[in-house]
């Protein structure tokens, strides 16, 4: 599986079914393939965001829940599989954020801290926003991961995702909490919950699992272009104001003569990447949230609001506010 595509396959036939939809009809709202759930799968963001975009609109606004209350190890893909191999959720969900773009075009960020443990999800492809039933089933997979494993309705203490959709009273049913709004999809555990220990833990399957693991991330990268990982590094390194060629060649592991030499190959220099993942870092901020100009200069790295609304009027021709005050396409 690539971070390139989203993975589809025989276990979305076992899922839609038991939510009561019908994955034919679903396949065909959403101009697909007929065969798509015959075999694994890999879609276009477009085309998976539209394939989410018929599953709502047939399911309605609580399918997302749903259909994230139903995953089941028979349908887990490989990586999901062996999360559930761990000894609590805690080393379940760092075992997903390393493998996360084996099935998903996605980083997970894992913060462990004495007030709990906090996942994040950040879309690598920041182009269209994903609907709101795919963030949903994200959200509601995590907390369903921890109540497979332990056997128990755990329930986090916060939620929050771009953007409230289904009911108040659906959020708070499903996860025991009411959802509010933020920036990134968002889910917060409680210390006891995060370290209670799994019943499925198997340390003898993980092991089985693990080198296969390895190798289809090894590949994955190999497979990346150099424009793909800087791209990937810098969505990490932002936030933290690391915009520097020097620390994304020390986070890919390379020297950044190498990597100057290698993105030289593809036609493109360290500063078009930077100002590209910027630029749609930007859009994506001013169409999916409520914050200011200086929040959104701060995640992207620039040292002062000012620099940020000079080079958006540089990338665009427009301001943030104008940017913003355009209706979605």
């Amino acid at each position: 599986m690539s971070s390139k595509g989203w993975p589809v396959g025989p276990g979305w036939r076992v899922m839609l079914t038991d939510v009561g939809l019908v994955p034919a009809d679903v396949v065909r709202r959403a101009a697909l393939p007929d065969d798509l759930f015959a075999r694994p799968t890999l879609l276009a963001s477009a085309e998976y965001f539209r394939l989410w975009d018929c599953i709502e609109r047939l399911g309605g606004p609580t399918i997302g829940l749903r259909l994230g209350a139903k995953v089941s190890a028979e349908s887990f893909d490989a990586p999901l599989f062996a999360a559930l191999c761990s000894r609590a959720l805690d080393e379940a969900v760092g075992r997903v954020a390393t493998y996360k773009r084996l099935i998903a075009p996605a980083t997970l960020h894992v913060d462990i801290g004495r007030r709990g443990t906090a996942l994040e999800l950040e879309w690598l492809d920041t182009t269209e926003a994903p609907p709101a039933a795919l963030i949903d089933g994200e959200l509601a997979f995590f907390v369903q991961l921890a109540r497979l494993g332990t056997r128990a309705r755990v329930c986090p203490v916060e939620v929050r995702t771009p953007r409230v959709v289904a009911p108040r009273e659906a959020y708070v049913e499903h996860f025991g909490v009411a959802a509010t709004e933020g920036p990134r999809p968002r889910v917060v555990f409680r210390p006891e919950d995060a370290t209670l220990p799994f019943l499925t833990a198997n340390a003898k399957m993980w092991d089985i699992f693990e080198p296969e693991l390895r190798r289809r991330l090894s590949e994955l990268d190999e497979a990346a272009s150099c424009t793909d990982r800087v791209r990937a590094a810098l969505l990490e390194l932002l936030p933290a104001g690391a915009v520097s060629m020097d620390a994304v060649a020390r986070k890919l592991g390379a020297s950044a003569r190498t990597l100057q030499r290698r993105l030289k190959d593809e036609d493109v220099t360290f500063q078009d990447v930077l100002d590209r993942t910027r630029e749609d870092l930007a859009r994506h901020y001013l169409r999916t949230s409520r914050m200011s100009g200086a929040e959104i200069s701060f995640l992207l790295g620039f040292e002062d609001p000012n620099s940020f609304f000079r080079a958006f009027h540089k990338w665009t021709g427009r301001t943030p506010d104008q940017v913003r005050a355009e209706p979605a396409a």
